[in-house]
């Protein structure tokens, strides 16, 4: 555009500078997609590790608050010699007079007694499963569930009869409750009566075998003393109830009694979880550096290789604002096509995860959000050096060394 002979400037419009970023992109599909790929890969991974990460801390969290927080646990432990030590027969009693106590449930380790499939199996071919005497409410207390069969009841506790922990159950090769179904416990035969699910606030129960205190004391010689205790007290009590455990349970030598929460070991592990999302965060980082290199590569080369369209733009009027905002453009376009398919890649893997492991999908802001900024500057910083060099060229140059 000309007044009184002078030429006057315009601006791209928006439009216009889309058109022209996308040119080379459209006529270098290959290389392009090449280029976009380092940073689609890249933020894909940072958008699953966080996605995956916070998934699997809501789906911990959503599990342990369905089965409460106000269960404590009350455990033998050792004595100053380092053996383990032995908890009183009365000491769930005591524990149940404790104020602010719902309930409370136990179990007695048999020691020297494994179970096995079959009575030809090896002595040693353990499965590292032992063997427990459990009371009638175990389920109530621990709020475990049935997968199959029955828990055990008045009658079954004094007979040869186990429930098998989920774990036990899979190491001894069961997965249905069959009329008649048995294992050797014992030197005997047990009656499978059912199969636990995996129990979340108490991991032992997986691999144990669980019969009837009556009958390990009648066919296993077990002495009755409990070795874990299950205590649910009042939410707003639990400190309280927790505080006295340890002196109640065995007065003699409180020392010798482990207390704990399951809870909090839980709510401990989903939160140790983040400690590895560093290093996938820097291989992620690591993909995302070597995107930005391809796409710096992609845009040097496309300045060299359009010499001619530049040395045309100059010629007809186009500034060396206009050239360095085409190819500055063009690198962001770029990156953010990579940004957006590894976002789209990362929060489709994170959903399909999270749906396998019966998860809530939680993609955090930060993930595709930062995903995005990423690329933002990745495309700014790739494509800057490039279209400075773009912009240098005066269309006498650029038309010459065509």
């Amino acid at each position: 555009m000309t007044t009184a002979g002078v030429i006057t400037r315009r601006k791209l419009r928006p439009a216009d500078l889309g058109r022209l970023a996308s040119v080379g992109l459209r006529t270098r599909k290959l290389r392009a997609g090449l280029s976009a790929l380092g940073i689609a890969i890249g933020v894909a991974a940072i958008v699953a590790v966080l996605g995956l990460s916070s998934s699997s801390q809501a789906g911990l969290l959503a599990e342990i608050d369905q089965l409460g927080t106000n269960m404590l646990t009350v455990e033998n432990g050792q004595t100053l010699f380092g053996q383990p030590a032995e908890l009183p027969k009365t000491a769930p009693a005591m524990i149940g007079r404790i104020p602010g106590v719902t309930a409370v449930q136990d179990t007695a380790y048999v020691p020297n007694i494994d179970a096995f499939r079959s009575q030809l199996i090896p002595s040693i071919d353990t499965n590292a499963l032992s063997v427990q005497a459990a009371s009638l409410g175990l389920l109530g207390a621990t709020g475990d569930t049935l997968a199959h069969g029955s828990f055990l009841n008045a009658a079954t506790a004094s007979e040869p009869v186990a429930v098998l922990g989920a774990l036990a159950a899979q190491r001894l090769g069961i997965d249905r409750v069959f009329p008649g179904e048995r294992i050797w416990v014992g030197n005997q035969w047990f009656y499978v009566a059912g199969i636990l699910n995996p129990a979340v606030l108490a991991p032992g129960i997986d691999t144990s075998v669980l019969v009837g205190y009556p009958a390990a004391e009648t066919y296993l010689g077990s002495d009755g003393h409990p070795s874990s205790i299950y205590v649910r007290a009042q939410t707003d009590r639990v400190n309280a109830v927790q505080s006295l455990l340890a002196s109640t349970a065995n007065p003699q030598a409180p020392s010798q009694v482990n207390v704990s929460q399951p809870s909090q070991a839980l709510v401990a592990r989903a939160d140790a979880q983040s400690a590895l999302n560093d290093l996938f965060l820097g291989l992620g980082a690591v993909a995302l550096l070597v995107g930005a290199v391809g796409v710096a590569n992609i845009m040097i080369i496309s300045v060299l290789e359009r010499r001619s369209e530049i040395g045309l733009r100059r010629a007809l009027g186009a500034t060396k604002g206009h050239i360095r905002v085409q190819f500055l453009s063009e690198a962001l376009l770029l990156s953010l096509l990579g940004g957006a398919v590894g976002v789209s890649l990362g929060i489709l893997s994170t959903a399909v995860y999270a749906h396998t492991k019966g998860w809530a999908t939680v993609i955090p802001t930060e993930a595709w959000a930062g995903g995005f900024a990423a690329t933002l500057v990745i495309g700014a910083v790739a494509g800057l050096l490039p279209a400075l060099r773009a912009a240098r060229m005066s269309p006498t140059q650029a038309l010459w060394t065509v």
